[in-house]
């Protein structure tokens, strides 16, 4: 996994959980991604260097604007990709598994050709 890589899932996953609770703590994120928790320290570390989050006082993790357009676009593509996998017969846990896994490559113009083309047979 690159630094690219890892970096924006770090970003989808703070985004996901901030849709479900109003605090994002390391541990959450930890518990979510399944990783040790200086790895996750590590990793909020260095979205907060590139000003993608910030961590109050009380250790809340909080999206920057930059930050969240970032995980908006992640999350988008991880979420479009499964269902275009799913409607394509893909089992939903390995679809789920490959979008992740190609959310984080695919070029925005064959993105956008997925989408249009889902858009067009839903």
């Amino acid at each position: 996994m690159d630094n690219r890589e890892s970096a924006e899932m770090y970003l989808e996953t703070i985004y996901i959980l901030s849709q479900k609770s109003d605090m994002v703590r390391k541990i959450d994120v930890s518990k979510y991604m399944g990783f040790a928790k200086p790895s996750v320290t590590r990793g909020i570390s260095l979205l907060e260097n590139d000003e993608l989050v910030t961590v109050d006082d009380g250790g809340g993790i909080v999206l920057t604007k930059k930050g969240e357009a970032q995980a908006k676009r992640i999350y988008e593509r991880h979420t479009v990709l499964t269902k275009m996998f799913v409607r394509l017969g893909v089992d939903e846990k390995i679809a789920a598994e490959d979008a992740c896994r190609i959310e984080h490559y695919i070029s925005d113009t064959t993105f956008n050709a997925c989408k249009k083309h889902l858009k067009e047979y839903e």
